[in-house]
């Protein structure tokens, strides 16, 4: 049941010296008081020796090893005490140690102590010894419930387990909802965080705390899911809950990525004079996402005027913000490249697509490729580098190259992720993969596109077979696979399944294509809609034939 032996945390020897210890003589009768007043020392020593456990919770170990070498036997508060301390410093070795020796004084079935051992074992990744523990006890609490729940959530590799586990909890606080809710946004299962949450809420076995909020927020963020946002954000000020930083970046970075730029300044401004950098950081991406520029600069001024210090998160805001806003011209990238260079930290993944997406959009194809192989460099895993990289090398017409960095995916094992764009309808989300055509409602859906493609060619308009970026003669079937790309199809969806004059909101995983942006500009002419497309850059606002982003995509 108990796991091998292992060498101690501090000394090999500390554990066999204790073990091997003198045991005291039992005391003539005559001299019982001098007994008692041995273990009253004994027990002092223990207790005094936990409470400084408590005051320096990172000297754990080493105070336990001390109380050892005292000759005092700790008690389950020292050993919850120093197994606290492995469960945060990930040390599995220490934790089994901890086990075995307070298996040996009777103390590892004490609630306190299996408590923490269950958390110990279950962050150090050594789950099926917490479940060992955790079946183990009779009287389990709602810390060892919660402490195992975290282990199946950390696992990540079974959630049917994490489900199962959590289905069959006997009851359940914050900590347990928020622990699924968690798993949830981590593991992508964005719509299945709501389900939850709407649970939990049905349930009534606890009121959803701060955290809870930021986690919902966030899922709904990722959906743009804008109808849930406002019922959200209406539940919070409803039940007074109060707004700190996390709770308002959270807000902000939702109503941004649902297109609503006007309910993400209302919780900017009220979120008081003291925000934190995480604040302005999300006001600032939330307006470089929606087209506004000239508003992120203005409130990088007065960011600036605060005295906050800017960290990666706020410069790649800003060069987006110069990039979406055809503010960075062909004459000033090597004025990027400078700020690049210059910064007081290196550029993330996050940055170099930033600079390449301007590189693609300008056609500076040479600071592309560049940026594309730098890229590549630091995310290896992240298929957007040879995407890009590819892209570039297309729009120059040089297959050979497209054909060198796909060949260098295949070999490192890295997918492109298929393009797909979803729909949120009386809060149910539509999603649709381009060339998909197995759609429930694909025949009503397929009508509709093909009246789409019709009124555009009355129009004038003709497809741009430059953005099949495949080394492709036939021009026909260039054109049959832009009408299919997931945008398209979400546009034909929402168009017959919303009243005339609705807006049609779409959430799209990867970058609008040239072809899609140019025709859903048109369509929101042609059908008098406005269509808003958040795509994995930033949000489109199409409205009247014209689009917020002027075209800088």
């Amino acid at each position: 049941m108990i796991p091998p032996t292992v060498p101690f945390f501090l000394t090999s020897t500390t554990l066999a010296t204790t073990a091997k210890k003198p045991q005291p003589q039992p005391l003539p009768p005559c001299d019982a008081q001098a007994q008692a007043a041995s273990y009253s020392d004994a027990s002092a020593a223990a207790a005094s020796y936990a409470a400084r456990m408590r005051l320096n919770p990172h000297l754990a170990l080493r105070l336990f090893d001390h109380l050892l070498r005292s000759g005092a036997d700790p008690d389950p508060a020292a050993y919850a005490l120093a197994l606290a301390s492995c469960a945060r410093g990930r040390n599995a070795p220490a934790a089994a140690q901890l086990h075995g020796h307070a298996a040996k004084r009777g103390l590892a079935s004490h609630r306190r102590v299996r408590g923490k051992l269950i958390h110990a074992y279950a962050v150090c990744g050594m789950l099926p010894y917490a479940r060992r523990v955790f079946d183990g006890g009779t009287d389990n609490d709602m810390v060892a419930w919660n402490c195992l729940l975290r282990g199946y959530a950390q696992e990540g590799a079974d959630a049917d387990a994490l489900r199962d586990f959590f289905a069959r909890m006997p009851a359940r606080d914050s900590v347990s909802w928020n622990t699924v809710l968690s798993w949830c946004v981590a593991n992508g299962e964005y719509e299945e965080a709501i389900s939850v949450f709407r649970a939990m809420l049905a349930s009534q076995e606890c009121q959803p705390d701060r955290v809870t909020l930021v986690t919902v927020v966030s899922a709904i963020a990722y959906l743009g899911a804008l109808a849930q946002g406002l019922w959200a954000h209406a539940y919070i000020l409803r039940k007074g809950v109060e707004v700190d930083e996390k709770l308002s970046s959270a807000l902000i970075n939702m109503y941004s990525k649902c297109g609503f730029i006007e309910g993400a300044v209302y919780v900017f401004e009220n979120a008081g004079r003291n925000k934190a950098l995480d604040t302005w950081n999300a006001m600032l991406a939330g307006f470089t996402a929606n087209g506004c520029s000239d508003r992120a600069l203005e409130v990088f001024t007065r960011m600036e005027s605060t005295g906050l210090v800017p960290n990666k998160i706020t410069f790649n805001s800003i060069l987006n913000a110069c990039s979406h806003g055809g503010l960075i011209e062909e004459g000033m990238f090597k004025k990027a490249e400078e700020i690049i260079q210059e910064m007081p930290m290196e550029p993330d993944a996050s940055m170099l697509k930033t600079l390449l997406g301007a590189c693609r959009t300008h056609r500076n194809l040479e600071l592309g490729e560049k940026a594309g192989h730098r890229l590549i460099e630091s995310a290896p895993n992240d298929h957007a580098g040879y995407v890009l990289l590819s892209n570039i090398y297309a729009l120059d017409g040089n297959w050979g190259g497209v054909h060198k960095v796909r060949k260098l995916m295949l070999d490192r094992g890295v997918l492109k992720i298929p393009g797909s764009s979803s729909v949120e309808l009386n809060g149910v989300i539509h999603e649709f993969i381009s060339g998909d055509k197995n759609h429930s409602r694909k025949r009503d859906i397929y009508k509709m596109l093909s009246e789409i493609c019709q009124q555009l060619k009355n129009a004038g308009y003709t497809p741009d077979t430059s953005q099949v970026l495949l080394d492709i003669d036939d021009e026909d079937v260039k054109e049959s696979s832009l009408a299919f790309h997931s945008e398209k199809l979400a546009v034909a969806f929402g168009l017959i399944s919303t009243a005339p004059g609705t807006p049609i909101r779409i959430v799209n995983n990867l970058r609008i294509c040239g072809d899609c942006h140019n025709a859903v500009k048109l369509v929101s002419k042609i059908y008098g809609r406005c269509i808003i497309v958040r795509d994995a850059n930033r949000f489109h606002h199409f409205r009247e034939g014209s689009c917020s982003c002027g075209d800088y995509w």
